[in-house]
């Protein structure tokens, strides 16, 4: 009976169980080397015929990896902040989100460090010309014409990537947890602020 119970188990695990932990195991620092049948199976406490069932190749899973990680690392991230109606405090509460005082997400970390692979390669080109241009698309809500906005989208992400840089290659750099509100407050003014070549509206605080 138990045994069967666990067969059970094992025939319920879903092609989105074993993207997950390859991303897991990417993450924790094996990189695409991680993304192994035996060790990911042994993970999930199933078989490999589990895995053979969702997927034809080891690069099928890693495909599948990789379009969940810019499900929930991009597509998710976005839908959650667009619930605010205010485009100056939605870009605001992204940062908050997305930049942490430590530096940045281990698995994305993982991934710009595995450019060579072509997989990988085509996941971070996809999800940088997203993140860009939903940016730049902020920056349009206000009121920046559209070379502008799309400038202003490239430096807040040029802020992005390299602050999760350096929380890995050199985190003492990077301010205190108690710094860190106002380090992120500064920037998003400087990302802001309207030099005499910017036309529009002054830029807004966040309570307004």
């Amino acid at each position: 009976m138990v045994q069967r119970r666990q067969q059970t188990k094992k025939a319920r695990l879903s092609a989105r169980d074993w993207a997950d932990a390859a991303l897991a195991a990417i993450g924790e620092g094996g990189g695409l080397a991680a993304v192994a049948v035996e060790p990911l199976a042994a993970r999930l406490g199933a078989t490999k015929g589990s895995f053979y069932w969702h997927f034809g190749s080891r690069e099928a899973l890693i495909e599948a990896a990789l379009a969940r990680w810019v499900e929930t690392d991009t597509e998710e991230i976005i839908a959650a902040v667009e619930v605010e109606p205010d485009p100056e405090k939605r870009l605001r509460r992204l940062f908050t989100q997305v930049t942490r005082p430590a530096g940045g997400d281990p698995l994305e970390l993982s991934l710009l460090a595995s450019t060579d692979h072509p997989q990988v390669a085509a996941a971070l080109r996809q999800v940088t010309e997203r993140r860009i241009g939903y940016l730049a698309g902020l920056f349009t809500e206000l009121g920046f014409p559209g070379d502008e906005a799309r400038r202003r989208g490239l430096m807040a992400y040029s802020f992005y990537l390299g602050h999760t840089q350096l929380g890995h290659a050199a985190p003492s750099t990077l301010p205190s947890r108690k710094e860190f509100p106002a380090y992120l407050e500064a920037a998003m003014d400087a990302l802001l602020r309207r030099g005499p070549r910017s036309s529009g509206h002054p830029s807004r605080t966040i309570d307004s």
